[in-house]
């Protein structure tokens, strides 16, 4: 009877580790030693050391519900804009996602210092979140153009403000700095839609 694929089950062990222990210093041979391989079968199904972490931060991701919900918010156009870039904010700074996020920002920093080795994962932080913004502000009727300038502002913000939360760890702080920064954003979105400048 099918059990549990080898590659989803080591995948899972990889995400406990990391996020556990980080990735700094990390080698698919100590890995492999830790959950029950070796590098070689690593390799086997992952690929790289690179695409490893990369797969194994999107596991982990999987794992912070508060995370994905927030940026879900983003997609229902029952409810006010304003009030949606609140609630993404709310999710992706959840207190249960810090191990997250800590993650994430250590995984940023080791691929930013070793170019072209991340490239698949810096493209998809460069990327991802914009693109899922700018389809919300579309569905807003913000032009394809504007849509995108504005989602990589907000995204941007959000950016700096995982920064904040991590360094000073007042999350109710954060969050009342970001508050008036989103009613901001929302009334740009509004003036873009009746066809004024977005700044």
């Amino acid at each position: 009877m099918g059990g549990e694929p080898e590659r989803d089950r080591l995948l899972r062990l990889i995400a406990d580790y990391v996020l556990e222990h980080g990735i700094a210093g990390m080698t698919l041979r100590g890995l492999g030693s830790a959950i029950g391989t070796n590098n070689r079968m690593l390799l086997y199904y992952f690929g790289s050391k690179e695409q490893l972490i990369g797969q194994a931060l999107g596991e982990a991701a999987q794992r912070f519900p508060a995370f994905t919900a927030g940026m879900a918010a983003l997609d229902d156009p029952a409810v006010p804009l304003v009030d949606r870039l609140l609630a993404a904010w709310q999710g992706i700074a959840a207190q249960e996602n810090r191990p997250f996020l800590q993650l994430f920002f250590e995984v940023f920093g080791h691929a930013v210092h070793n170019p072209g080795r991340f490239d698949d994962f810096l493209a998809r932080v460069g990327h991802d979140w914009t693109n899922q913004v700018a389809k919300a502000l579309q569905a807003e009727g913000i032009p394809a153009t504007e849509a995108v300038a504005l989602a990589r502002e907000i995204v941007a913000v959000w950016r700096g403000l995982q920064f904040d939360l991590l360094s000073t760890g007042d999350a109710a702080a954060v969050a009342a700095s970001y508050a008036g920064t989103a009613a901001a954003f929302a009334k740009r979105c509004e003036a873009t839609k009746s066809g004024q400048p977005a700044s």
